[in-house]
Protein backbone atom coordinates (compact mmCIF):
# COMPACT_ATOMS: atom_id res chain seq x y z
CA UNK A 1 0.00 0.00 0.00
CA UNK A 2 1.18 3.83 -0.94
CA UNK A 3 -0.18 6.86 -0.50
CA UNK A 4 -1.41 6.63 -4.12
CA UNK A 5 -4.28 4.39 -2.72
CA UNK A 6 -6.16 6.88 -0.84
CA UNK A 7 -6.92 10.67 -2.93
CA UNK A 8 -8.19 12.62 -0.27
CA UNK A 9 -7.29 11.90 3.39
CA UNK A 10 -7.95 14.04 6.02
CA UNK A 11 -8.95 14.99 9.96
CA UNK A 12 -12.36 16.46 11.22
CA UNK A 13 -12.27 19.02 14.08
CA UNK A 14 -15.33 19.18 16.31
CA UNK A 15 -16.04 23.07 16.98
CA UNK A 16 -19.51 22.77 18.16
CA UNK A 17 -19.53 20.95 21.28
CA UNK A 18 -18.18 24.19 23.19
CA UNK A 19 -14.52 23.88 22.43
CA UNK A 20 -14.55 26.42 19.43
CA UNK A 21 -10.61 26.50 17.94
CA UNK A 22 -9.22 29.86 18.01
CA UNK A 23 -8.18 30.57 13.95
CA UNK A 24 -4.30 30.67 15.54
CA UNK A 25 -4.87 27.03 17.14
CA UNK A 26 -6.89 25.85 13.58
CA UNK A 27 -4.11 27.50 11.63
CA UNK A 28 -1.60 25.28 13.48
CA UNK A 29 -3.26 22.08 12.82
CA UNK A 30 -3.06 22.90 9.23
CA UNK A 31 0.55 23.17 9.33
CA UNK A 32 0.64 19.85 11.40
CA UNK A 33 -1.28 18.12 8.84
CA UNK A 34 0.92 19.61 6.02
CA UNK A 35 3.88 18.24 7.43
CA UNK A 36 2.10 14.55 8.26
CA UNK A 37 0.91 14.48 4.11
CA UNK A 38 -3.04 14.81 5.00
CA UNK A 39 -4.63 17.06 2.05
CA UNK A 40 -8.52 17.79 3.69
CA UNK A 41 -9.68 19.32 7.16
CA UNK A 42 -13.53 19.32 8.08
CA UNK A 43 -14.64 21.70 9.95
CA UNK A 44 -17.25 20.33 12.38
CA UNK A 45 -19.70 23.08 12.60
CA UNK A 46 -23.24 22.51 13.94
CA UNK A 47 -24.20 26.19 14.67
CA UNK A 48 -21.28 27.52 15.43
CA UNK A 49 -20.60 29.72 12.10
CA UNK A 50 -22.31 32.97 11.09
CA UNK A 51 -25.40 32.73 8.95
CA UNK A 52 -26.86 35.97 7.15
CA UNK A 53 -30.12 37.12 8.18
CA UNK A 54 -30.44 34.65 11.26
CA UNK A 55 -28.71 36.43 14.83
CA UNK A 56 -29.37 33.92 16.86
CA UNK A 57 -27.74 31.01 15.30
CA UNK A 58 -24.99 30.52 17.01
CA UNK A 59 -25.16 33.55 19.01
CA UNK A 60 -23.54 32.86 22.62
CA UNK A 61 -21.66 30.00 21.15
CA UNK A 62 -18.45 31.31 20.17
CA UNK A 63 -19.34 31.05 16.17
CA UNK A 64 -16.83 31.28 13.55
CA UNK A 65 -17.55 34.87 12.00
CA UNK A 66 -17.69 35.10 8.14
CA UNK A 67 -14.12 36.69 7.55
CA UNK A 68 -12.27 33.86 9.67
CA UNK A 69 -13.99 30.96 7.89
CA UNK A 70 -12.63 32.84 4.91
CA UNK A 71 -9.20 33.41 6.97
CA UNK A 72 -9.19 30.14 7.39
CA UNK A 73 -10.33 29.09 3.99
CA UNK A 74 -7.32 30.94 2.79
CA UNK A 75 -4.53 29.62 4.52
CA UNK A 76 -5.59 25.93 4.03
CA UNK A 77 -5.61 26.79 0.09
CA UNK A 78 -2.26 28.67 0.10
CA UNK A 79 -1.08 25.74 2.07
CA UNK A 80 -2.66 22.77 -0.14
CA UNK A 81 -4.87 21.76 1.94
CA UNK A 82 -8.90 21.77 1.43
CA UNK A 83 -10.67 23.06 4.37
CA UNK A 84 -14.39 21.51 4.01
CA UNK A 85 -17.34 22.69 6.09
CA UNK A 86 -19.04 19.52 8.19
CA UNK A 87 -22.63 20.63 9.20
CA UNK A 88 -25.76 19.36 10.37
CA UNK A 89 -29.41 20.16 8.18
CA UNK A 90 -31.03 17.52 10.37
CA UNK A 91 -30.38 16.51 13.88
CA UNK A 92 -27.98 17.78 16.35
CA UNK A 93 -29.20 21.15 16.67
CA UNK A 94 -30.20 21.39 20.32
CA UNK A 95 -28.26 23.80 20.87
CA UNK A 96 -29.98 26.18 18.16
CA UNK A 97 -33.62 24.65 19.24
CA UNK A 98 -32.61 26.67 22.74
CA UNK A 99 -33.95 29.89 20.99
CA UNK A 100 -37.15 28.70 20.92
CA UNK A 101 -39.60 31.72 19.93
CA UNK A 102 -36.64 31.62 17.00
CA UNK A 103 -36.30 27.49 16.20
CA UNK A 104 -39.44 26.49 17.89
CA UNK A 105 -41.57 26.10 15.30
CA UNK A 106 -38.99 24.45 12.97
CA UNK A 107 -38.25 21.70 15.54
CA UNK A 108 -39.64 18.32 14.86
CA UNK A 109 -38.45 16.99 18.25
CA UNK A 110 -35.56 16.41 20.43
CA UNK A 111 -32.76 18.27 18.04
CA UNK A 112 -34.41 17.28 14.96
CA UNK A 113 -35.53 19.81 12.32
CA UNK A 114 -39.16 19.56 10.94
CA UNK A 115 -39.17 18.03 7.47
CA UNK A 116 -41.06 18.81 5.08
CA UNK A 117 -41.71 22.47 5.87
CA UNK A 118 -40.94 25.89 3.87
CA UNK A 119 -39.35 27.34 7.36
CA UNK A 120 -36.98 24.51 7.42
CA UNK A 121 -35.25 24.78 4.13
CA UNK A 122 -35.36 28.91 4.32
CA UNK A 123 -32.71 28.02 7.23
CA UNK A 124 -30.97 25.56 5.32
CA UNK A 125 -30.68 27.95 2.44
CA UNK A 126 -29.12 30.75 4.56
CA UNK A 127 -26.93 28.19 5.87
CA UNK A 128 -25.38 26.86 2.59
CA UNK A 129 -25.54 30.22 0.94
CA UNK A 130 -23.47 31.53 3.86
CA UNK A 131 -21.09 28.28 3.09
CA UNK A 132 -20.50 28.83 -0.15
CA UNK A 133 -19.59 32.74 -0.12
CA UNK A 134 -17.02 31.83 2.81
CA UNK A 135 -15.44 28.32 1.34
CA UNK A 136 -13.33 27.73 -1.72
CA UNK A 137 -14.20 24.05 -1.93
CA UNK A 138 -17.54 22.55 -3.51
CA UNK A 139 -17.52 19.90 -1.30
CA UNK A 140 -19.44 19.83 1.71
CA UNK A 141 -20.49 17.49 4.69
CA UNK A 142 -24.81 18.07 5.36
CA UNK A 143 -24.81 15.38 8.13
CA UNK A 144 -28.00 13.55 8.83
CA UNK A 145 -26.75 10.85 11.41
CA UNK A 146 -28.31 10.06 14.73
CA UNK A 147 -32.24 11.62 13.87
CA UNK A 148 -33.30 8.63 16.01
CA UNK A 149 -36.62 10.50 16.50
CA UNK A 150 -37.21 11.71 12.89
CA UNK A 151 -40.90 12.03 12.21
CA UNK A 152 -42.48 11.19 15.64
CA UNK A 153 -42.87 14.50 17.17
CA UNK A 154 -44.40 17.89 15.30
CA UNK A 155 -44.03 16.44 11.85
CA UNK A 156 -46.60 12.98 13.08
CA UNK A 157 -48.81 15.62 14.64
CA UNK A 158 -49.01 17.28 11.09
CA UNK A 159 -48.87 14.58 8.62
CA UNK A 160 -49.73 11.26 10.83
CA UNK A 161 -47.95 8.28 10.72
CA UNK A 162 -45.13 8.23 7.97
CA UNK A 163 -42.41 5.71 6.75
CA UNK A 164 -39.52 7.38 8.15
CA UNK A 165 -37.27 6.45 5.38
CA UNK A 166 -39.54 8.07 3.40
CA UNK A 167 -39.22 11.22 5.36
CA UNK A 168 -35.41 11.20 5.46
CA UNK A 169 -34.77 10.15 2.44
CA UNK A 170 -37.62 12.91 0.75
CA UNK A 171 -35.67 15.35 3.02
CA UNK A 172 -32.05 14.43 2.14
CA UNK A 173 -33.25 14.78 -2.00
CA UNK A 174 -34.65 18.70 -0.85
CA UNK A 175 -31.06 19.78 0.37
CA UNK A 176 -28.93 18.07 -2.02
CA UNK A 177 -31.35 19.52 -4.74
CA UNK A 178 -30.24 23.09 -2.65
CA UNK A 179 -26.52 22.14 -2.15
CA UNK A 180 -26.64 21.71 -6.25
CA UNK A 181 -28.08 25.15 -6.86
CA UNK A 182 -24.33 26.40 -4.84
CA UNK A 183 -22.21 24.16 -6.90
CA UNK A 184 -22.19 21.92 -3.62
CA UNK A 185 -21.63 18.33 -4.11
CA UNK A 186 -23.37 17.11 -0.22
CA UNK A 187 -21.99 14.11 1.86
CA UNK A 188 -23.89 12.52 4.88
CA UNK A 189 -23.28 10.37 7.69
CA UNK A 190 -24.65 7.10 6.45
CA UNK A 191 -25.90 5.50 10.20
CA UNK A 192 -29.75 6.79 9.64
CA UNK A 193 -30.24 5.42 5.76
CA UNK A 194 -28.54 2.15 6.80
CA UNK A 195 -31.21 1.52 9.86
CA UNK A 196 -34.02 2.76 8.54
CA UNK A 197 -33.83 1.00 5.37
CA UNK A 198 -33.97 -2.21 7.41
CA UNK A 199 -36.16 -1.23 10.36
CA UNK A 200 -33.06 -1.77 13.10
CA UNK A 201 -31.30 0.23 15.30
CA UNK A 202 -27.98 -1.70 14.71
CA UNK A 203 -27.61 -1.72 11.17
CA UNK A 204 -23.64 -2.93 12.44
CA UNK A 205 -24.90 -6.35 13.21
CA UNK A 206 -27.75 -6.75 11.46
CA UNK A 207 -28.01 -5.09 8.16
CA UNK A 208 -28.52 -7.06 5.01
CA UNK A 209 -27.60 -5.80 1.40
CA UNK A 210 -31.06 -6.47 0.27
CA UNK A 211 -32.74 -4.59 2.14
CA UNK A 212 -30.59 -1.85 1.41
CA UNK A 213 -30.47 -2.38 -2.00
CA UNK A 214 -34.71 -2.27 -2.72
CA UNK A 215 -34.38 0.96 -0.22
CA UNK A 216 -31.48 2.56 -2.12
CA UNK A 217 -32.72 5.68 -3.87
CA UNK A 218 -30.48 8.38 -2.63
CA UNK A 219 -29.73 11.58 -4.83
CA UNK A 220 -27.40 11.07 -7.31
CA UNK A 221 -24.69 13.50 -6.14
CA UNK A 222 -24.38 12.38 -2.76
CA UNK A 223 -21.76 10.33 -0.69
CA UNK A 224 -21.66 8.42 2.32
CA UNK A 225 -20.08 8.81 4.96
CA UNK A 226 -19.43 5.14 7.07
CA UNK A 227 -18.50 6.65 10.52
CA UNK A 228 -16.96 3.73 13.11
CA UNK A 229 -14.56 4.76 15.71
CA UNK A 230 -15.10 1.24 17.78
CA UNK A 231 -13.90 -1.83 16.06
CA UNK A 232 -10.64 -3.88 16.17
CA UNK A 233 -12.01 -6.42 13.40
CA UNK A 234 -10.56 -6.19 9.75
CA UNK A 235 -13.33 -8.39 8.95
CA UNK A 236 -16.17 -6.06 10.37
CA UNK A 237 -15.07 -3.47 8.51
CA UNK A 238 -15.00 -4.78 5.22
CA UNK A 239 -18.33 -6.22 5.88
CA UNK A 240 -19.92 -2.29 6.43
CA UNK A 241 -18.34 -0.96 3.73
CA UNK A 242 -20.10 -3.22 1.57
CA UNK A 243 -23.22 -2.46 3.01
CA UNK A 244 -22.66 0.95 2.64
CA UNK A 245 -22.03 0.45 -0.93
CA UNK A 246 -25.00 -1.29 -1.49
CA UNK A 247 -26.52 2.16 -2.12
CA UNK A 248 -24.52 2.55 -5.05
CA UNK A 249 -23.30 5.67 -3.98
CA UNK A 250 -19.47 6.77 -3.26
CA UNK A 251 -18.02 5.57 0.20
CA UNK A 252 -16.31 7.71 2.56
CA UNK A 253 -14.86 6.23 5.44
CA UNK A 254 -14.69 8.30 9.15
CA UNK A 255 -12.33 6.74 11.67
CA UNK A 256 -11.32 7.83 15.19
CA UNK A 257 -8.44 9.90 17.18
CA UNK A 258 -10.38 9.73 20.31
CA UNK A 259 -10.70 13.06 22.13
CA UNK A 260 -14.22 13.05 23.19
CA UNK A 261 -13.91 10.51 26.61
CA UNK A 262 -13.27 13.39 28.15
CA UNK A 263 -10.08 15.59 29.54
CA UNK A 264 -7.68 12.02 28.61
CA UNK A 265 -7.07 11.74 24.71
CA UNK A 266 -7.16 7.64 23.62
CA UNK A 267 -4.31 6.91 21.30
CA UNK A 268 -3.86 3.62 21.40
CA UNK A 269 -7.84 2.47 21.46
CA UNK A 270 -7.39 4.59 17.92
CA UNK A 271 -3.70 2.77 17.05
CA UNK A 272 -5.88 -0.46 17.54
CA UNK A 273 -8.99 0.27 15.58
CA UNK A 274 -7.00 2.69 12.86
CA UNK A 275 -5.14 -0.25 11.71
CA UNK A 276 -7.73 -2.67 10.74
CA UNK A 277 -9.70 0.09 9.61
CA UNK A 278 -7.12 1.47 6.67
CA UNK A 279 -6.95 -2.10 5.72
CA UNK A 280 -10.01 -2.63 4.73
CA UNK A 281 -10.60 0.37 3.24
CA UNK A 282 -7.64 -0.15 0.37
CA UNK A 283 -8.71 -3.69 0.22
CA UNK A 284 -12.41 -2.79 -0.67
CA UNK A 285 -11.46 0.36 -2.56
CA UNK A 286 -12.45 3.17 -0.46
CA UNK A 287 -10.11 6.00 -1.69
CA UNK A 288 -11.22 8.63 0.94
CA UNK A 289 -10.68 8.23 4.45
CA UNK A 290 -10.38 10.99 7.49
CA UNK A 291 -10.50 10.70 11.17
CA UNK A 292 -12.83 12.63 13.55
CA UNK A 293 -11.73 14.31 16.61
CA UNK A 294 -15.60 15.06 18.87
CA UNK A 295 -15.75 16.71 21.99
CA UNK A 296 -18.66 15.62 23.29
CA UNK A 297 -19.80 16.41 26.45
CA UNK A 298 -17.98 19.59 27.12
CA UNK A 299 -14.78 19.40 24.57
CA UNK A 300 -12.38 19.06 27.35
CA UNK A 301 -9.58 17.21 25.92
CA UNK A 302 -6.93 18.95 23.34
CA UNK A 303 -7.26 17.93 19.36
CA UNK A 304 -3.13 18.35 19.79
CA UNK A 305 -3.31 15.65 22.22
CA UNK A 306 -3.69 12.74 19.35
CA UNK A 307 -1.17 13.68 17.49
CA UNK A 308 0.12 10.16 17.89
CA UNK A 309 -2.94 9.18 16.76
CA UNK A 310 -2.48 11.22 13.55
CA UNK A 311 1.13 10.48 13.12
CA UNK A 312 0.47 6.63 12.96
CA UNK A 313 -2.47 7.19 10.71
CA UNK A 314 -0.01 9.00 8.59
CA UNK A 315 1.88 5.95 7.89
CA UNK A 316 -0.78 3.71 7.75
CA UNK A 317 -1.70 5.71 5.11
CA UNK A 318 1.53 5.26 3.22
CA UNK A 319 1.89 1.94 3.80
CA UNK A 320 3.73 1.75 6.89
CA UNK A 321 2.76 0.11 10.16
CA UNK A 322 6.21 0.58 11.93
CA UNK A 323 5.57 2.55 15.08
CA UNK A 324 8.90 4.22 15.78
CA UNK A 325 8.80 5.98 12.01
CA UNK A 326 5.69 7.50 13.76
CA UNK A 327 7.73 8.61 16.34
CA UNK A 328 9.91 10.28 14.41
CA UNK A 329 7.83 11.95 12.69
CA UNK A 330 5.97 13.47 15.26
CA UNK A 331 9.30 14.56 16.72
CA UNK A 332 10.23 15.94 13.57
CA UNK A 333 6.52 17.78 13.67
CA UNK A 334 6.35 19.29 16.62
CA UNK A 335 9.77 19.10 18.83
CA UNK A 336 8.35 16.86 21.28
CA UNK A 337 8.59 13.42 22.25
CA UNK A 338 5.73 10.88 21.52
CA UNK A 339 5.92 9.03 24.63
CA UNK A 340 5.38 12.20 26.64
CA UNK A 341 2.30 12.74 24.56
CA UNK A 342 1.04 8.98 25.72
CA UNK A 343 1.76 9.91 29.26
CA UNK A 344 -1.84 11.56 28.67
CA UNK A 345 -3.52 8.41 27.49
CA UNK A 346 -2.55 7.19 31.15
CA UNK A 347 -4.80 9.30 32.82
CA UNK A 348 -7.89 7.06 32.36
CA UNK A 349 -5.22 3.67 32.80
CA UNK A 350 -5.20 3.42 36.82
CA UNK A 351 -6.00 0.17 37.00
CA UNK A 352 -7.34 -2.64 34.97
CA UNK A 353 -10.76 -2.61 36.57
CA UNK A 354 -11.77 1.43 35.41
CA UNK A 355 -12.31 2.04 32.19
CA UNK A 356 -13.08 4.52 29.13
CA UNK A 357 -13.17 7.64 30.93
CA UNK A 358 -11.58 7.32 34.75
CA UNK A 359 -10.04 10.66 34.86
CA UNK A 360 -13.59 12.38 34.20
CA UNK A 361 -15.86 9.97 36.28
CA UNK A 362 -13.23 9.63 39.01
CA UNK A 363 -13.03 13.40 39.15
CA UNK A 364 -16.71 14.14 39.53
CA UNK A 365 -17.88 11.15 41.54
CA UNK A 366 -19.77 12.67 44.69
CA UNK A 367 -17.97 11.77 47.27
CA UNK A 368 -21.12 10.71 49.60
CA UNK A 369 -23.12 8.95 46.87
CA UNK A 370 -20.15 7.02 45.23
CA UNK A 371 -21.66 6.32 42.39
CA UNK A 372 -18.23 4.68 40.80
CA UNK A 373 -16.71 3.98 43.97
CA UNK A 374 -17.64 0.22 43.23
CA UNK A 375 -14.98 0.46 40.59
CA UNK A 376 -12.63 2.25 42.48
CA UNK A 377 -9.46 -0.06 44.64
CA UNK A 378 -7.07 1.13 47.21
CA UNK A 379 -3.57 2.51 45.16
CA UNK A 380 -5.64 4.64 42.87
CA UNK A 381 -4.46 7.75 44.88
CA UNK A 382 -0.61 6.31 44.21
CA UNK A 383 -1.18 5.91 40.75
CA UNK A 384 -1.95 9.48 40.14
CA UNK A 385 0.49 10.42 42.73
CA UNK A 386 3.39 8.88 40.45
CA UNK A 387 1.74 10.34 36.91
CA UNK A 388 1.30 13.54 38.46
CA UNK A 389 5.27 13.66 38.76
CA UNK A 390 5.99 12.18 35.41
CA UNK A 391 3.33 14.71 33.76
CA UNK A 392 5.21 17.65 35.95
CA UNK A 393 8.68 16.32 34.42
CA UNK A 394 7.84 16.87 30.91
CA UNK A 395 9.59 19.95 29.46
CA UNK A 396 7.08 20.58 26.71
CA UNK A 397 7.21 23.65 24.20
CA UNK A 398 5.42 26.40 24.43
CA UNK A 399 2.70 25.08 21.79
CA UNK A 400 1.83 22.29 24.24
CA UNK A 401 2.58 23.76 27.83
CA UNK A 402 -0.41 24.59 28.98
CA UNK A 403 -2.31 21.36 28.02
CA UNK A 404 0.70 19.52 29.75
CA UNK A 405 0.02 21.13 32.39
CA UNK A 406 -3.44 20.91 33.12
CA UNK A 407 -3.24 17.62 32.57
CA UNK A 408 -0.40 17.79 35.58
CA UNK A 409 -2.92 19.37 37.70
CA UNK A 410 -5.76 16.98 37.25
CA UNK A 411 -3.41 14.28 38.34
CA UNK A 412 -2.91 16.23 41.35
CA UNK A 413 -5.95 16.21 42.57
CA UNK A 414 -6.95 12.51 41.59
CA UNK A 415 -3.69 11.81 43.80
CA UNK A 416 -6.24 12.81 46.65
CA UNK A 417 -9.99 13.23 44.76
CA UNK A 418 -10.00 9.56 43.26
CA UNK A 419 -10.38 6.91 47.02
CA UNK A 420 -12.04 10.33 48.59
CA UNK A 421 -15.62 8.44 48.80
CA UNK A 422 -14.16 4.78 49.10
CA UNK A 423 -12.38 6.21 52.34
CA UNK A 424 -14.87 8.54 53.99
CA UNK A 425 -17.94 5.44 53.76
CA UNK A 426 -15.18 3.29 55.14
CA UNK A 427 -14.74 5.78 58.21
CA UNK A 428 -18.20 6.94 58.30
CA UNK A 429 -19.70 3.29 58.18
CA UNK A 430 -17.15 1.88 61.02
CA UNK A 431 -18.16 5.13 63.46
CA UNK A 432 -14.55 6.37 63.41
CA UNK A 433 -14.70 10.15 63.99
CA UNK A 434 -10.94 10.55 64.67
CA UNK A 435 -10.38 9.32 60.91
CA UNK A 436 -13.26 11.35 59.22
CA UNK A 437 -11.99 14.24 61.34
CA UNK A 438 -8.48 13.58 59.80
CA UNK A 439 -10.46 12.96 55.96
CA UNK A 440 -12.58 16.13 56.31
CA UNK A 441 -9.43 18.51 57.48
CA UNK A 442 -6.86 17.03 55.57
CA UNK A 443 -8.00 15.47 52.57
CA UNK A 444 -11.14 17.45 50.88
CA UNK A 445 -9.24 20.61 51.82
CA UNK A 446 -5.90 19.29 49.44
CA UNK A 447 -8.59 18.16 47.35
CA UNK A 448 -10.29 21.55 47.02
CA UNK A 449 -7.24 23.60 46.82
CA UNK A 450 -5.82 21.46 44.18
CA UNK A 451 -8.90 21.50 42.70
CA UNK A 452 -8.65 25.54 41.94
CA UNK A 453 -5.08 24.93 40.82
CA UNK A 454 -6.42 22.51 38.32
CA UNK A 455 -9.28 25.13 37.03
CA UNK A 456 -6.22 28.09 36.71
CA UNK A 457 -4.56 25.72 34.30
CA UNK A 458 -7.31 24.52 32.73
CA UNK A 459 -8.85 27.73 32.43
CA UNK A 460 -5.17 28.76 30.76
CA UNK A 461 -5.14 25.65 28.50
CA UNK A 462 -8.83 26.46 27.01
CA UNK A 463 -8.06 29.68 26.23
CA UNK A 464 -4.91 29.40 24.57
CA UNK A 465 -6.57 26.69 22.46
CA UNK A 466 -10.25 27.89 22.02
CA UNK A 467 -12.60 30.49 22.08
CA UNK A 468 -13.81 31.65 25.72
CA UNK A 469 -17.63 30.86 24.95
CA UNK A 470 -18.00 27.23 26.61
CA UNK A 471 -15.99 27.67 29.19
CA UNK A 472 -18.85 28.88 31.39
CA UNK A 473 -19.65 24.95 31.67
CA UNK A 474 -16.67 24.04 33.19
CA UNK A 475 -16.90 26.89 35.55
CA UNK A 476 -19.76 25.34 36.84
CA UNK A 477 -18.72 22.00 36.71
CA UNK A 478 -15.62 22.16 38.69
CA UNK A 479 -16.99 25.33 40.82
CA UNK A 480 -19.97 23.13 41.39
CA UNK A 481 -17.67 20.67 42.36
CA UNK A 482 -15.37 22.86 44.84
CA UNK A 483 -18.95 23.59 46.51
CA UNK A 484 -19.99 19.79 47.08
CA UNK A 485 -16.48 18.81 48.97
CA UNK A 486 -17.12 22.67 51.13
CA UNK A 487 -20.81 20.92 51.90
CA UNK A 488 -19.55 17.49 52.65
CA UNK A 489 -16.55 18.52 54.47
CA UNK A 490 -18.89 20.96 56.58
CA UNK A 491 -21.13 17.93 57.02
CA UNK A 492 -18.36 15.04 58.43
CA UNK A 493 -17.20 18.15 60.59
CA UNK A 494 -20.60 18.31 62.01
CA UNK A 495 -20.98 14.61 62.15
CA UNK A 496 -18.38 14.30 64.20
CA UNK A 497 -19.28 16.88 66.82
CA UNK A 498 -22.55 15.66 66.72
CA UNK A 499 -22.90 11.46 65.90
CA UNK A 500 -26.45 12.05 65.81
CA UNK A 501 -26.50 13.96 62.69
CA UNK A 502 -26.52 11.35 60.05
CA UNK A 503 -25.68 11.19 56.92
CA UNK A 504 -27.82 9.10 55.18
CA UNK A 505 -26.40 8.78 51.65
CA UNK A 506 -22.88 7.46 53.37
CA UNK A 507 -25.45 4.15 54.70
CA UNK A 508 -26.79 3.82 51.39
CA UNK A 509 -24.67 0.66 49.64
CA UNK A 510 -22.69 0.81 46.83
CA UNK A 511 -23.76 -1.06 44.40
CA UNK A 512 -22.09 -1.25 40.58
CA UNK A 513 -23.99 0.83 37.56
CA UNK A 514 -23.30 1.13 34.14
CA UNK A 515 -24.99 4.64 33.48
CA UNK A 516 -23.46 6.42 30.75
CA UNK A 517 -20.08 8.56 32.07
CA UNK A 518 -21.28 11.69 30.86
CA UNK A 519 -21.17 14.57 33.44
CA UNK A 520 -24.81 14.67 34.33
CA UNK A 521 -24.42 11.15 35.07
CA UNK A 522 -21.07 11.08 36.90
CA UNK A 523 -22.53 13.40 38.88
CA UNK A 524 -25.96 12.56 40.61
CA UNK A 525 -28.50 10.39 40.07
CA UNK A 526 -30.95 12.89 40.81
CA UNK A 527 -32.62 15.42 38.01
CA UNK A 528 -30.34 18.32 36.68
Amino acid sequence: MNKSCFKRFGIMLDCSRNAVMQVSQVKKMMDYMCAMGYNAVMLYIEDTYEVDGEPYFGHQRGRFSKAELKEADAFCRENGVELVPCIQTLAHLNAMFKWINQYGCINDTADILLADDDRTYKLIDEMLATLAECFTTRKIHIGMDEAYMVGLGKYRDKHGDTDRFEIINRHLHKVCDMADKYGFKPMIWSDMFCKLAVSSSDYYSTANLEAIRKKADLPENVTLVYWDYYSTDYNHYCNMIEKNKAFARPVVFAGGAWTWKGFAPGNQFSFDTTLPAVKACRDRGVKDIFFTMWGDNGGECSRFAVLPALCYSAELLEGNENMSDAKARLKAVTGMEFDDFMLLDKLDNPTEKLDYNASKYLLYCDPFMGAYDSKITCGVNGYYKELYKKLSAIKATDDYKPYFESAAALADVLSVKAELGIKTRAAYLAGDTKALKCIAENDYTAAIEKLRAFHTKFRKFWFFENKPHGFDVQDIRLGGLIMRLESCRDRLLEFCDDTEKKIPELSEPVLENDRSKSWDNIVTANVI
